[in-house]
């Protein structure tokens, strides 16, 4: 059987940091690009299964065109059989898509009890979210039914999560899940890529189909897998995000205004199909605000500014002249352990200017 697995497409996501650049728009249609590639994928490969590992969509945001467009997509490979599991982001809750839509056929779409459709030489068995958040599934009690047959599990839900924000998307134990005995796990939630990284591992996030920001760099897009009848298990990642998020440093070291930041970042060679957050390093004896910069930008592909600088004096020396600037600094550097440390010295910045 071969199959392709996918997860957190993110159907109309608003796109916040990309929007404010009037980029929000291209990028949802990227989504519906890089999803058509993945069809007409199947469709060349004579692909026998499309396992759809939760958060297909946004659920307070998907509009009913797109559930169309997907749906549309899905009724081009009616040999495919697809199965679905409603995640946190999009779960099977009344008013969602997943319960209200018709979709085609050969679609099949989990509820939040485990649940295993048959075929003559495979199982597959699954859990989705009906509700945001889920802490226990009762997946890791399941007991495979016929050994003999392929068994596949999918669900949506966080790989050994060790704090308590984590725990509320259907923790999983990976030693518990290993040992229950499936030949495939597929999961959704984790937008890295997680399928090589261990020897003959079967359990596998395929990360987000496409990039959602800048915490989450690098190549994006399917898994590609078959298991032959003796349960050997292959497995390919396929890219399909044609654009990237990268981030870049500029050292300011040497720059005596604002204005040459901006006339450098202005200068710079701009690839189309990435996106940038500029952070600026080094030491500094100006203020910087980041803000302005960003609307000077003549690039709307340099998406964010980050200001890691540091004031180009010794505070500790000042601190300990014996005079207005001295005592201010003095005062200031004792609240550090109190506030936050990044503000107190943006105030140290501006009262020093001011002085």
């Amino acid at each position: 059987m071969k199959f392709v697995h996918i997860a957190d497409m993110h159907f109309d996501i608003p796109f916040t940091v990309l929007s404010k650049n009037g980029l929000g728009d291209a990028r949802r249609l990227d989504q519906k690009i890089a999803f058509k590639q993945i069809i007409e994928y199947i469709k060349e490969n004579k692909i026998d299964y499309l396992f759809i590992c939760g958060d297909l969509y946004e659920h307070e945001y998907v509009k009913q065109n797109t559930i169309e467009y997907i749906n549309h997509l899905f009724e081009e490979i009616p040999q495919t059989k697809i199965y679905i599991v409603p995640g946190n982001h999009d779960p099977l809750v009344k008013d969602s898509y997943y319960a209200k839509f018709k979709f085609s056929k050969n679609v099949t779409i989990f509820n939040e009890n485990i649940q295993i459709f048959s075929e003559e030489k495979v199982d597959i068995y699954g859990f989705g979210f009906n509700n945001f958040y889920k802490q226990n599934s009762e997946i890791e009690n399941i007991e495979i039914k016929n050994p003999n047959k392929i068994n596949i599990l999918l669900t949506h839900g966080n790989l050994d999560a060790s704090d308590k924000e984590e725990m509320q998307y259907n923790p999983l134990s990976k030693s518990k899940l290993k040992a229950l005995g499936f030949d495939y796990i597929g999961l959704g939630h984790i937008h890295k890529p997680y399928y090589k990284d261990e020897k003959k591992q079967n359990i596998i996030y395929p990360g987000s189909v496409i990039s959602l920001g800048f915490d989450e760099q690098g190549n994006h897009g399917m898994i590609v897998g078959e298991i032959t009848e003796d349960k050997k298990l292959k497995l390919a990642f396929v890219c399909v995000d044609k654009k990237e998020f990268i981030e870049e440093e500029l050292d300011i070291s040497n720059f005596y205004t604002q204005e040459e930041i901006i006339e450098e970042l202005n200068k710079k060679t701009i690839d189309e199909n990435k996106y940038y957050e500029i952070i600026l390093v080094g030491k500094r004896s100006f203020e910087i605000n980041k803000y302005e910069i960003q609307k000077q930008m003549k690039s709307n592909n340099i998406i964010k500014i980050k200001d890691n600088t540091e004031l180009k004096v010794d505070l500790e020396e000042l601190a300990k002249e014996n005079s207005l600037k001295g005592i201010f600094i003095k005062n200031m550097l004792n609240k550090i352990n109190e506030t936050n440390k990044e503000d107190i010295l943006k105030a140290i910045e501006i009262g020093l200017q001011a002085m």
